[in-house]
């Protein structure tokens, strides 16, 4: 990350020199706009997820969905290539706090990603249309599909019985092995009740079901996710002074989307900036301007996010260090 961010200030230091000055007198009032648009965003995905929840009989309540979203945006972005994961870890254990089984945690995450996904690729497709790219619409498109099809496959496989005993003898054949490695007594003692519980898992994972409607709000909420952090995007180059670029500004936060979801950088630190100030500088945008209204931008995109995450996981800390045990 340092080598990254020591190249970008080597090869663009001027247009960073001239961004900073512009950062320095941004517009308080789109500012503070992009803000309530970047809530609005988390908020989003948050109630998202909840809706999802609403298929177990232990919903958590509102604030604690705000709250482990926060934290779990925090924990991916604090750590390249494994923030995602540690996120997941984080969220499947305080979902299973709050009482929800562990096949309902596991379906929810599972069904939060595929329509996040999809929800970015539509709204992402929309813009391209929009904007005239018809080609580059369909490619976007295509490879949306490609990377959807697994998630969906798997979903939609364990509500055939056939397809999910196999997937039971998969992983029994697997114990097996485990069991067979020398020095494992104490995993062995914990694998003679799997054939059972995982059968009991798969059957609760696939008689999983919300209605259409519900399906169908989840889905407008994860849009809204999307939409409400492009706003941010369009609110702060507002706060800079500069005209919203509007014919390229969906490919450009697509732009940052893609190269941040790599996890090559925690949150794509440097690799987000410069992806959608090259972007926008081609749609038109001056470099230094560009480049200050996405370093606007990444403010609350980023570092607000990550600063609220990492107090809202310190608060839970001392709140369990102080009840009484």
């Amino acid at each position: 990350m340092v080598a990254i961010l020591a190249g970008i200030v080597a090869i663009y230091h001027r247009d960073l020199v001239r961004s900073l000055h512009v950062l320095g007198h941004l517009n308080g009032r789109w500012f503070v706009l992009a803000v309530a648009a970047e809530m609005i965003s988390v908020v989003s995905f948050a109630f998202s997820r909840r809706q999802l929840l609403q298929v177990s009989r232990r919903v958590p309540s509102r604030w604690a969905m705000i709250r482990i979203t926060f934290a779990g945006a925090a924990l991916s972005m604090s750590l390249p290539f494994a923030g995602t994961g540690l996120a997941a870890v984080y969220e499947y254990k305080q979902f299973r706090r709050r009482g929800v089984d562990p096949a309902t945690t596991g379906w929810t995450l599972a069904v939060s990603g595929i329509l996040s996904t999809s929800s970015l690729a539509v709204l992402l497709v929309s813009g391209a249309i929009v904007g005239g790219a018809g080609l580059g619409a369909a490619a976007g498109f295509a490879g949306a599909a490609v990377y959807l099809l697994p998630g969906v496959a798997v979903l939609l496989a364990l509500r055939y019985d056939r397809v999910r005993k196999a997937l039971g003898q998969l992983f029994l054949r697997l114990a097996g092995q485990v069991r067979r490695l020398p020095g494992t007594q104490a995993i062995r003692a914990r694998l003679e009740d799997l054939p059972a519980q995982l059968e009991d898992f798969l059957d609760r994972v696939a008689s999983l079901r919300l209605p259409g409607r519900g399906y169908l709000t989840a889905f407008g909420l994860a849009t809204l996710n999307w939409a409400a952090d492009c706003t941010a995007l369009a609110l702060a180059i507002r706060a800079t002074g500069l005209p919203v670029p509007w014919h390229v500004l969906l490919l450009a936060y697509g732009a940052g989307a893609a190269v941040g979801s790599t996890g090559l950088t925690p949150g794509g630190f440097g690799l987000v900036e410069f992806a959608v100030s090259a972007a926008l500088t081609v749609g038109g945008l001056p470099g230094a301007g560009a480049f200050a209204a996405v370093l606007a931008y990444r403010l609350v995109n980023f570092w607000l996010v990550l600063g609220i995450g990492w107090l809202v996981m310190l608060r839970s800390g001392r709140v369990k260090e102080q009840a009484p045990g």
